[in-house]
């Protein structure tokens, strides 16, 4: 199975959600990557068993400059935080591409990214 589309940019989309799963996840736990071809879609989850979204966030977690923990230090000592841009541009990439990614999401469970995209022939 096969996506049309610029490399770098589906590449930054995967980064991005991996890099997310691992920060957010808990010691020693997973990311789960799975791929599949549904109709004519390509389809991509991303998992962790990490802290999870809260309910109230989930809406705006794809917004420009939103982090779903205003007080998190982005101090390079505890590898968390960041600018708020990363899950934005990953869904300008995505639907760029002419795809779709939503998010599923259980404190204390984990995350779940769900990427779609037009898949070739």
């Amino acid at each position: 199975m096969s996506v049309s589309g610029d490399d770098v940019a589906l590449r930054r989309v995967l980064m991005n959600l991996l890099e997310n799963g691992v920060k957010y996840g808990r010691e020693g736990s997973e990311v789960k990557v799975s791929v599949w071809k549904e109709g004519a879609s390509a389809r991509v989850e991303i998992a962790d068993s990490g802290v999870g979204i809260p309910a109230e966030s989930l809406p705006h977690l794809f917004d420009r400059f939103y982090r779903v923990d205003r007080g998190r230090s982005r101090s390079p000592a505890d590898g968390v935080g960041g600018h708020g841009l990363g899950l934005s541009i990953t869904r300008s990439l995505v639907e760029a591409h002419g795809g779709t990614i939503t998010v599923t999401s259980r404190e204390g469970v984990g995350t779940t990214f769900h990427v779609t995209l037009p898949a070739m022939g």
